[in-house]
């Protein structure tokens, strides 16, 4: 686990709010010279913390509604072939406009996150192209009805 001081949390806030800060600017918002920020920053950029900086896309660019979709695979005659299935099931899924995240969990499940301008949108896109995917066992979908925390993820991941 990264151990983290007090300045580097307040440092991480700030940005994480607006990535666009000047160094003078989280300065004067933390009472701390130029030097230290401009240091600190450098070594949470070093130690891999602060990856990279980007944007996320205001409300009018987002898709409106979203939904979490479980994808279970059927195991294949060939048992060996199930890993390079999920692989491919994946990467197809990735390149899909309206697929905002991809992920493999457990041995044959895929978790997706769609988002689509509309519900009947959504349902449309996730019946032609996901449902219609060969050798599926279950598709579960869970609409996201309201974010409680994290909402800004579908700003962060939505196309442009």
């Amino acid at each position: 686990m990264v151990q983290l001081d007090d300045l580097d949390r307040a440092i991480l806030r700030l940005l994480k709010k607006d990535a666009r800060l000047t160094i003078s600017e989280i300065g004067e918002k933390l009472r701390k010279p130029e030097s230290t920020i401009h240091f600190r920053i450098k070594k949470l950029q070093e130690r891999g913390i602060i990856g990279r900086y980007t944007i996320v896309v205001g409300k009018d660019l987002q898709p409106k509604k979203a939904a979490f979709v479980i994808v279970r695979v059927k195991t294949p005659v060939i048992e060996d072939f199930l890993e390079r299935y999920l692989e491919y099931i994946t990467r197809t899924l990735a390149m899909l406009p309206n697929v905002l995240m991809v992920s493999k969990s457990g041995e044959d499940t895929i978790l997706v996150l769609v988002g689509e301008e509309t519900e009947e949108k959504l349902n449309r896109f996730i019946e032609e192209n996901i449902n219609a995917l060969p050798t599926l066992k279950e598709v579960v979908v869970l609409p996201i009805r309201e974010f409680k925390k994290g909402s800004d993820i579908i700003g962060f991941l939505a196309g442009v």
